[in-house]
């Protein structure tokens, strides 16, 4: 198995991408120092018996309840207990272990006042596949996505259940079966486990990295129905888009360009063409592309940041021996960043839909009514455009954003709040909306080549047709669509469209190299 050893406050988009894809973890051990001093740095607080939030102290509104010493470690179990009151559908095992890795490697920093066995006892699970079951729903993304980490420390103490190798096992007896003691939870442990922004950014990251994917298989989609209409590859040319000056648009025209190369489709047109300009959907392809890949680079940039931040509440710091109380469970970067990824995948699919559009509109692309070659007996891909469509809808009602939407909580001590969790959570649907429309436009494209025949388009076009091919015959007379459909989406989901990196680079969102 895949693993890699986080450093603390230094982890790349890669390995973040490697922990959703199912890699193993361990702490560097550099992290055990500063781990140490502000466990004890904690003590010595406790000690000295002068009031701090969440160590000697009630929670939110209670905060000016002070706690006597024999109660601070049931202080902590309450905390956990009374916080793990989350709704709905179980976090996907991927999504939850991210989660964890990122609580870990936050708390790793050694300003969150946590002692090394508590740590250890978080990175053992990861280590054994103990995944708690999460309940996606009850996070507003301030204060921490307190409500998710609740059920995660829950799991820790031996309460809920956790998901080992497939199946749903109390969390006590899952522990006791790996070997594990359930924690006891010191004074800060409890609310450093829950407070912090790991649920939303979870989510997040694994929204960039899915919406990678579909970004850069829609411009291989997007270079195939290019050629299917017979398009030009002159809005591609890269003198058009140096003079614009946007680094993203520059990239997408390079990638259109390297796709289209060496085409004979595209060289069996481009004299005595009697059309002047393409329809927007392929004209502007690098722009629209372009703006997207820029906006999430500036996604890919704030959650590494965040994602490599320490966002609990109150903060360690062991050289004055001071536990500060401030804001950085406030989650409205995630927010904002959810918000933009939510934007970029909407454009995606809304992009791709028109051209599937365009292709099944012979006025438009020249070619066969819905692309069969007996249409009326026929009706080809009438009904993908059809569903094509609707995906598109569905998104551009879920891209509203969620960060203006603000309630407060717990009696108006948090005012203030960022929604990223549910702005973060809606991603991974969107996703699945565009990954079947890039799918259908992979049908259409490839179905509207065919009937260029025998011309060819370039080597990684072709290379995607064959790989479709290779599972979905070219359509003559009408057959059951939906498998054909799935098969497409898989195809997708694989990135087996995909031609060689070098090919595609564009760097920015942690991919590999």
């Amino acid at each position: 198995m895949d693993r890699l050893t986080l450093t603390a406050g230094a982890v790349s988009l890669e390995e973040w991408r490697r922990v959703y894809q199912g890699a193993g973890v361990g702490l560097d051990d550099a992290c055990a120092a500063p781990v140490a001093a502000a466990a004890a740095a904690v003590e010595r607080i406790v000690a000295r018996g002068e009031p701090v939030y969440g160590i000697n102290t009630g929670f939110g509104k209670l905060a000016s309840v002070r706690i006597d010493l024999g109660d601070l470690e049931r202080l902590q179990r309450n905390l956990v207990l009374s916080h793990a009151a989350g709704v709905g559908d179980p976090m996907p095992t991927p999504v939850a272990r991210l989660m964890i890795a990122l609580k870990l490697a936050s708390l790793a920093q050694g300003a969150s006042g946590v002692r090394p066995a508590t740590l250890a006892l978080l990175e053992a699970m990861l280590d054994r596949g103990l995944t708690p079951i999460i309940p996606s729903q009850g996070s507003v993304g301030a204060s921490g996505d307190l409500a998710p980490l609740a059920h995660m420390a829950a799991a820790m103490i031996g309460v809920g259940e956790t998901l080992v190798a497939g199946r749903r096992v109390p969390a006590g007896r899952a522990l006791a079966d790996a070997g594990l003691t359930p924690a006891t939870l010191g004074p800060k442990e409890g609310l450093a486990l829950l407070n912090g922004t790991q649920f939303s950014t979870a989510y997040a990251l694994a929204a960039l990295f899915e919406a990678e994917t579909q970004f850069r298989c829609a411009l291989v989609t997007g270079a195939m129905a290019t050629e299917a209409a017979r398009g030009s590859d002159t809005p591609f040319d890269a003198r058009i888009h140096v003079l614009r000056r946007h680094q993203g648009q520059i990239d997408a025209a390079a990638a259109l360009r390297a796709l289209m190369a060496g085409s004979g489709i595209r060289a069996s047109h481009l004299s005595g063409d009697p059309r002047v300009q393409d329809p927007y959907c392929l004209r502007c392809h690098p722009q629209v592309m372009g703006a997207i890949l820029t906006l999430l680079r500036q996604v890919a940039q704030t959650l590494g940041d965040e994602a490599n931040g320490v966002t609990d509440n109150p903060l360690i710091f062991t050289d004055t021996g001071e536990a500060l109380s401030g804001g950085n469970f406030h989650a409205e970067p995630v927010a904002f960043a959810a918000d933009i990824i939510a934007l970029a995948l909407c454009e995606i699919g809304s992009l791709a839909e028109r051209r599937v559009a365009m292709l099944v509109d012979p006025a438009l692309s020249g070619l066969p009514a819905f692309l069969t070659p007996r249409p009326g007996l026929n009706s080809g891909f009438m009904m993908a455009q059809v569903t094509a469509a609707a995906l598109v809808a569905e998104n551009r009602q879920r891209a509203a954003p969620a960060s203006p939407d603000s309630i407060p909580t717990s009696a108006n001590q948090e005012d203030h709040v960022s929604m990223a969790a549910h702005g973060a959570r809606r991603l991974l649907p969107m996703v699945d909306n565009v990954r079947a429309i890039v799918a259908i436009e992979l049908l259409v494209a490839a179905q509207g080549c065919d009937f260029h025949r025998p011309l060819a388009s370039s080597s990684p076009l072709e290379a995607a047709r064959t790989a479709l091919r290779a599972r979905v015959p070219h359509l003559e007379d009408d057959r059951h669509l939906h498998p054909d459909i799935a098969a497409a989406i898989d195809l997708v989901a694989e990135g087996a469209i995909l031609p060689d990196p070098r090919t595609l680079r564009l760097p920015g969102l942690g991919a590999a190299p």
